[in-house]
């Protein structure tokens, strides 16, 4: 029977600000990505997201971005490498520092935003990132955006991977997604989003906007947090992928 992960961002709350409804995602998915403080979240909402993935079986990961809280993260910035690099390092140490306190532990890293964007066009910059995160927590299993240079860059380095395909996202001919200023890059349709990873899930591919089948190890099936439709999105998916006899399993993660 084949198998595939669930993961959704959340701890994406600032403050009295909130986001998302991390509660009831906790009750669909496998694994979480839980912000650090760069695009989102604060101490607080950090201690409580992870309690709560912890009370839930949820596997915990790191969910580093740019130090962009005003713009949720997904603005393109221009950041010196070692700076870059010494911010990945000061959120994922933050992350386990937290999930330590809490009785549990970070088990895979995740980039959020325009960092996981630009990782997905550049092997160099991705390499640099995960390195920067790996030098703080070795054992991690980095989330990679499937057929992309995030994924060149984890089998370059020989590290733990796990390859994620979008369940509300469009994707371009190359397999990155579609920039979200754009026309249907968002998909808020709940029932056409567990038909798209059903096929793609069965097909072992990404199937693009433009009809390319792009050959991906799907691992893991990312359904975002911070849309109005995210909770009814994550279980059509779930209930989709239970119907065509794909079991729900946290992902263990592929070496080299």
């Amino acid at each position: 029977m084949p198998t595939v992960d669930l993961n959704a961002d959340m701890g994406e709350s600032f403050g009295p600000w909130k986001m998302g409804d991390d509660a009831a995602l906790l009750q669909i998915i496998s694994s979480a990505n839980i912000a650090c403080g760069g695009h989102a979240g604060d101490a607080d909402v950090m201690s409580a997201t992870m309690a709560l993935a912890r009370d839930n079986g949820v596997g915990i990961g790191a969910h580093p971005g740019f130090m962009d809280l005003a713009g949720f993260g997904r603005n393109r910035m221009s950041v010196p490498r070692g700076t870059l690099q010494n911010q990945v390092r000061y959120q994922v140490a933050a992350s386990v520092g937290m999930a330590r306190s809490l009785g549990t532990s970070v088990r895979h890293l995740k980039l959020h935003g325009a960092l996981a964007n630009m990782a997905s066009e550049d092997e160099i910059l991705a390499r640099d990132l995960y390195e920067a995160a790996l030098s703080v927590a070795p054992d991690l299993i980095v989330m990679v955006l499937a057929a992309t240079a995030q994924q060149d860059a984890v089998q370059s380095l020989g590290c733990k991977w796990a390859g994620e395909i979008f369940a509300d996202r469009a994707y371009n001919e190359d397999a990155t997604l579609v920039d979200r200023s754009k026309p249907g890059a968002v998909i808020h349709d709940a029932a056409l989003a567990g038909e798209r990873m059903v096929k793609m899930v069965k097909a072992g591919a990404i199937l693009t906007e433009g009809g390319q089948t792009i050959p991906a190890a799907i691992d893991t099936i990312c359904l975002h947090g911070d849309t109005p439709e995210a909770v009814d999105i994550a279980r059509a998916v779930k209930s989709s992928l239970q119907e065509a006899g794909i079991a729900l399993k946290c992902f263990e993660g592929h070496t080299g």
